[in-house]
Formats: C-alpha cells, structure tokens, sequence
C-alpha cells in the first residue's frame, strides 16, 4: 500500500474575507484544499452570518495561530432596535417585539455605558466550551447552562449612523467579547430590545489595510496546472504574521541552534518576565530567519550556565521545524 499524500508543507497566513453563511471551519478547509496545505487553522472563528477577516495559518504558521486568538478584535455592527431574537442575532426566533422610541443622543449616551472594562455573560449561543461541547449545542436542546460573566473591555464603541431603527456602530473591543451578547445588553438597557442584522469583522490586532480575499477570489486564482500554486502563495503573509504583536530578538547562529534544540538563551532585549518573545536566527550573508516564540524567565544564580552573565533568559516555547 502506497503511502498516503500528507499535503503541501507550506506555511504562511492568508487573510480571508469569511462570506455569509459559511462556518468558519468549512472556509477553513476550502482554504486547505485550495493550497492543497498539510496543516491549517484560524485564528478565532467567525459566526456564519457574520462576514469579514479570519486570518487562516499554514503548516508551521498554525504554532503561533493562538497569539491573534488573543488579540484585540475590530468590528463594524448593525444593531436593529425593537426586537429580541433567542440568538441575539438575523438567524434566532423572535422573543420579544417593542416600539423604538430612542433618538440619536440618546443613543450616544447609552453607547457611553458600554465603553471600558465591564462583566459579560456569554450567549446560550456562542461555541464557548461547556463539558466539551459548545453552548449552542445545549440551547438548541432547550437547556441553559450557568455562565460566569467574564471581563471585557469595549476600547472604542462609536456610532456611524442611525435611522431610528438600524445602528450601525464600529467596535474595537478586547478578546472574548460577544457582539450579539453586546448589542443585546444594549437593546436590554434600551428597553426596546435589539439584534445584530449585520456583523463584519474589519482587523485583528494590527492587520487593519491588509487585502482580504474572498473564497470565490481564491478559486480564480487556482491554476489549471495542479503543481502550480505560485499564485496563491503570493498571497501569504510570513509564518510568525499571527506573533507579530510580541518583542523580536535577534540570536547568532550558535545560539539559534541552542534554542532550536530546546535550550534556554540569554535574554538581550527589554522584555518583561513571563513575556512571550519572537526569535531570529542570523544567518549567513546577514540574512536572519524567525526560528520560534520564548518565554522570557529568569534563573537563579546556581542554576545559569556559567557561560553566560545573564540571569534572564528565553525558553522555548514554540519552534519551528525546518524541512
């Protein structure tokens, strides 16, 4: 029996813009097949009526995925006042239907509210994790499960326009805020109720300009020639793209080696204790090339190699295997 094709070792992260009605994991895997990759993954997933960004990593770019899963989110949201949905969002059952008696500065007022750090319950209908299944799957059994609130901070909650009914808001806001959670607090505060009718992800973290491409876009681009993929991998960003938020420190070749082979190295720039840290190997001709993620720690005295004068160093935390 011949052995089986394993897939492309490439490695990259492609900036897709999600469509409608797509689960993030199904573009995901269109992704995977287009590239033909042996590895893939997101970075934090998108609901299927929400569009916009999802950074989509490659081969040994999917070590370092977990760094924009955590990272700050950009969104711009249509709230519809006046109706509550079981979803909060276009796609759950109607709840609860008011009149919207709510002029455009009220509405900034209540949108003050919601700025800053706060307490956030998750939906009955996010894919948070509850004895190994998400919440979705025990709300569409009809049960309700206890849900700690957890800390957010909404960094900028700004109004774009208002019809009366339709509020159409970008939203800067920390990790592991719920947008339908959100909107629904405010049509809570508001007395009327409100839904999301349209959610669009525009940045994660720094990547705010970068060209998204659609999955259509994609299956343009794939050449009749099946070896062929030069077109497509034009379109990624470097592997350590999803680590670009951390300090980068530079190592010389022996000392690269070292940390590739699961070695501690001296710490050589300001970076606080427990701080993950991106590392580039120098290589020759002045050439460097990103190695891996550390964690910066410190060692006592008795415990340091004697052939450094640091005390702090970086652990390897994450490493890139080479073909």
């Amino acid at each position: 029996m011949g052995r089986r094709n394993k897939g492309r070792a490439i490695h990259g992260m492609l900036m897709l813009n999600k469509g409608l009605e797509v689960s993030s994991n199904d573009a995901l895997q269109r992704v995977k097949r287009l590239y033909k990759a042996a590895k893939a993954g997101h970075t934090g997933a998108l609901d299927p009526l929400a569009t916009g960004m999802l950074p989509i990593c490659l081969g040994e770019a999917t070590k370092f995925s977990q760094f924009l899963l955590d990272a700050d989110k950009t969104y711009e949201v249509v709230a519809t006042f006046g109706v509550r949905t079981t979803t909060s969002d276009a796609d759950g059952e109607v709840v609860a239907e008011a009149d919207v008696d709510l002029s455009e500065e009220q509405l900034n007022q209540l949108i003050d509210e919601f700025k800053g750090p706060s307490k956030q319950v998750p939906s009955m209908y996010s894919a948070l994790k509850h004895n190994g299944k998400p919440l979705y799957w025990y709300a569409r059994q009809g049960i309700t499960v206890e849900r700690p609130a957890r800390d957010i901070n909404i960094f900028v909650l700004e109004l774009l326009s208002f019809d009366g009914t339709n509020a159409h808001m970008r939203v800067h806001c920390s990790k592991g805020t719920y947008i339908r959670t959100l909107v629904d607090d405010m049509g809570q505060a508001a007395g009327c109720g409100a839904y999301v009718s349209k959610l669009h992800r525009v940045a994660v973290s720094q990547y705010s300009a970068e060209p998204m491409y659609t999955l259509t876009e994609l299956e343009a681009m794939q050449s009749s020639d099946e070896g062929d993929f030069s077109a497509l991998d034009q379109l990624l960003l470097p592997m350590e793209a999803a680590a670009m938020d951390l300090p980068a420190m530079d190592v010389d070749f022996a000392l690269g080696d070292r940390f590739l082979h699961g070695q501690s190295v001296p710490c050589s720039i300001a970076a606080e204790l427990g701080q993950f840290v991106r590392i580039y190997q120098q290589c020759e001709e002045g050439e460097k090339r990103f190695i891996g993620v550390g964690e910066h720690i410190e060692k006592a005295r008795d415990q340091s190699p004697q052939l450094f004068d640091r005390y702090t160093f970086v652990r390897p935390k994450r490493l890139v295997v080479f073909n």
